[in-house]
């Protein structure tokens, strides 16, 4: 606890907040190949709002990563679910829905304006306080770490 406390208190480039609103534009889902995590639950309700069996789910457009799943690409990098838009943003993975507050994206200026080039929601819509853009930060480094250290089963 005293770890995330410094964590909070620090100084950071977003200490004003950044704003932010997705433009659905697909430069996140089409982009750099990377791993997309998604636990049991988020991949049953995927399978409920597609209309699909959660076996074919898995079988047509995921891989077991110990904890859950990853989301499968094409080999351009673009995301099983994005086809002319994302087809499952509704119930997209947690991941996908705190984009771009990810860690790696946040660990420096020069990170986020690469990143703000390629993301035109970056500097538009609501303005996400320091205070929200650590526990994003730290939401999907839990996930990334259950991921790792749990067995599929356990998930």
């Amino acid at each position: 606890m005293i770890k995330m406390v410094k964590l909070y208190n620090r100084a950071y480039f977003f200490d004003l907040g950044i704003h932010f609103e997705c433009r659905r534009c697909g430069a996140c889902c089409t982009g750099d190949p990377g791993i997309v995590y998604a636990d049991k639950n988020e991949a049953a309700r995927i399978a409920e709002y597609l209309g699909i069996d959660f076996s074919f789910l898995v079988d047509s457009y995921l891989y077991p990563i110990r904890a859950g799943y990853g989301v499968r690409e094409h080999m351009d990098g673009r995301c099983f679910f994005y086809e002319d838009g994302c087809t499952v943003y509704p119930v997209r993975p947690h991941q996908c829905g705190t984009y771009p507050f990810w860690f790696e994206n946040l660990r420096s200026l020069k990170k986020w304006k690469r990143i703000s080039e390629t993301c035109p929601g970056i500097g538009f819509g609501t303005l996400y306080p320091k205070e929200k853009i650590l526990k994003l930060i730290h939401s999907t480094i839990k996930t990334t770490v259950a991921s790792h250290l749990m067995d599929n089963e356990d998930f």
